[in-house]
């Protein structure tokens, strides 16, 4: 099974050159994830009658560790020297796209624009550039998350927290049409869930 990142694994840097046509790129990762898990699960719940994981919780999961990935804090090292292979050749495809990105906003048209963004990713110099990856993932999750819900089924609900420290549900398809992205997995270190 392929963890979140297939789709993200094929793009060339070349034709993603701004950060549209990486948002565009990275629903289509995360939608195709989630069919892929969406569809495994079944086989899964055969064989292991409720493990206590809800569909909801699964693409939480993967939405967390598609924001790793772009964030530049994916810690999976792998099994095996082909799979670390691709890992970093993709976290180097996204280097190079943060890089166009990074290029543009600190020259953008906007003289008052540009000059505010050169000062806030003045340290972001490194080509790792993870300053801007955690502001373009946190400008851009929740079109990530209606990406990766698409196709959760209509009743699925996935829990968020209320205002009186109850948990509630959220709508259809593990929330996918709330104001706000129900799940803050992405927030918590990878080693922790």
């Amino acid at each position: 099974l392929s963890v979140c990142d297939y789709n993200l694994e094929k793009m060339g840097t070349k034709k993603i050159d701004n950060t549209h046509k990486l948002l565009a790129e990275v629903c289509y990762a995360a939608n195709y994830e989630a069919q892929s898990l969406i569809n495994y699960r079944a086989q899964y719940d055969a064989k292991y009658k409720d493990y206590g994981s809800t569909i909801c919780t699964v693409l939480a999961r993967s939405f967390a560790d598609i924001g790793d990935i772009i964030r530049g804090k994916d810690l999976y090292l792998s099994y095996d020297k082909k799979e670390k292979d691709q890992r970093k050749q993709l976290d180097d495809k996204l280097k190079n796209i943060f890089k166009k990105i990074h290029s543009d906003v600190t020259n953008g048209k906007s003289k008052s624009s540009a000059s505010a963004l050169k000062d806030r990713y003045k340290d972001d110099t490194d080509g790792n550039y993870y300053k801007l990856r955690e502001d373009w993932w946190t400008a851009n999750r929740h079109t990530v998350w209606k990406a990766i819900t698409c196709n959760a089924p209509e009743k699925a609900n996935y829990f968020k927290p209320a205002q009186n420290g109850k948990r509630e549900f959220t709508g259809d398809h593990c929330g996918r049409n709330e104001t706000n992205v129900p799940t803050n997995l992405d927030y918590v270190p990878q080693y922790l869930r």
